[in-house]
C-alpha cells in the first residue's frame, strides 16, 4: 500500500517532533472516512519502526476521583525528570455531536502549556472499554513523535472501561478513600486488572485513606493478580499537595524493571498486538456484514421477526449469515 506524497511529508514532520504534524496525524487516524482509514494505515506502517520505546501507562477511576488533577501533577513530576509526556484523555461523547463533553485539556491547563507535554482529548464515541476506537493508533503516533511516557486516561464509567489494560504496559486504578465499593462501582474483575491502586485525595481525610489502603492490602489474597510476576501495590496520594507522586513513579519504574527482567513486559505487548489485530478483524467483518446488500435487504424483516418473537433469533442469525456468505 503506497503512501501519498503529503502523508510522506507528514511522517517526516512527525518524526521531527513537530506538534502540528502530531495533531494532524492523530486527526487522520481518528477519522472514520474510508479513504482516511487507508491513509492512516499507510502512515502507521511507515511509523511503526519508530514506535515501541515509550512507557504506556493506563489510568482509570470513576468521575470525581480526580483523574485529571492527578495526571497533571504526575505529568509535571515526569517533566521535571527530563521526560516528554503525552496524554490521551478519552472523554465521554456527546450523544448529539459525538464530540468530547469534558475537554480534558481545559482541566490540565498547567501541563498543557509545557513544551514537552502534549494533551489530546478524544471522544469515546460509544467505544466499549472507555477508550476511543483509534486510541491505540494515536498512542503509536505519539511514540513515533518521541514521547517517553504515554498516559491513557479512560472515561471511568461502567464495567467495560477496562480495555485500557489491554493496550498499556501498566494499569493504574484511582480510588476515593472515603467512598464505599458500591459508590465507586468497584468490581473484583476491575481490581484484578490493576497493577497499582492509588487512593487519591488522601489529604482530605488521612485516616480514611489509611484505613481504605489497609483494607485493600488485607484483601489482596482474595484477588487474582494481573500478572503472576507482580503483587498489586496500594499507595496513598494527594494530587493537590503532591504527596505520594514520587512514590508512584518509583513503583511504576520498579514494575517495568521487574517485568522486563522476567521477559513479561515484551510478552504482554506481543499478546496485546495479536488481540488488537483480532479486534480489528472482527470490527471489519461486522462492518462488511452490515453493509452487504443481501443482509441490508433481509435485516428489517429479521429484526421485526425477532422483536415479535415469531422466529428464533438463532435461526434469523443463521439466515443473515447465509445471505452474507452467498
Amino acid at each position: 500500500m503506497s503512501i501519498e506524497p503529503d502523508d510522506d511529508a507528514l511522517a517526516a514532520a512527525l518524526l521531527a517532533r513537530q506538534r502540528r504534524a502530531l495533531a494532524k496525524a492523530i486527526t487522520l487516524v481518528e477519522s472514520s472516512r474510508p479513504d482516511h482509514r487507508l491513509r492512516a494505515q499507510s502512515l502507521l506502517d511507515k511509523l511503526l519502526p519508530h514506535t515501541g520505546k515509550a512507557y504506556r501507562i493506563g489510568i482509570s477511576g470513576v468521575p470525581g476521583v480526580g483523574k485529571s488533577t492527578f495526571i497533571e501533577a504526575f505529568g509535571m513530576h515526569l517533566l521535571a525528570q527530563g521526560l516528554r509526556v503525552a496524554v490521551l484523555a478519552v472523554d465521554p461523547s456527546s450523544p448529539l455531536t459525538g464530540g468530547s463533553i469534558l475537554g480534558d485539556k481545559t482541566r490540565m491547563e498547567r501541563l498543557s502549556q509545557q513544551e514537552n507535554a502534549y494533551i489530546r482529548p478524544s471522544p469515546a464515541r460509544g467505544a466499549l472499554g472507555g477508550v476511543g476506537h483509534q486510541s491505540r493508533e494515536a498512542m503509536l503516533i505519539c511514540e513515533a513523535a518521541g514521547y517517553d511516557i504515554i498516559i491513557v486516561e479512560t472515561v471511568g464509567v461502567g464495567q467495560s472501561e477496562t480495555a485500557v489494560a489491554g493496550m498499556c504496559d501498566v494499569f493504574l486504578l484511582l480510588q476515593l478513600p472515603n467512598a464505599g465499593d458500591e459508590l465507586q462501582g468497584i468490581k473484583k474483575g476491575i481490581l484484578e486488572l490493576a497493577d497499582i491502586v492509588v487512593y487519591n485525595k488522601a489529604d482530605i481525610d488521612p485516616r480514611a485513606a489509611a484505613v481504605a489502603a489497609g483494607q485493600m492490602r488485607a484483601a489482596l489474597h482474595m484477588l487474582r493478580p494481573a500478572s503472576p510476576h507482580w503483587q498489586m501495590q496500594v499507595i496513598q496520594a494527594s494530587a493537590s499537595t503532591g504527596t505520594g507522586i514520587e512514590e508512584i513513579w518509583a513503583t511504576l519504574q520498579n514494575y517495568r524493571k521487574t517485568m522486563q527482567h522476567l521477559g513479561a513486559f515484551e510478552e504482554r505487548r506481543k499478546h496485546q498486538a495479536q488481540t488488537w489485530m483480532w479486534q480489528l478483524v472482527e470490527a471489519g467483518l461486522q462492518e462488511r456484514f452490515r453493509n452487504h446488500d443481501a443482509v441490508r435487504a433481509a435485516l428489517p424483516q429479521a429484526l421485526q421477526q425477532a422483536a415479535d418473537g415469531t422466529t428464533n433469533p438463532a435461526t434469523l442469525a443463521t439466515l443473515l449469515l447465509d445471505a452474507f456468505r452467498h
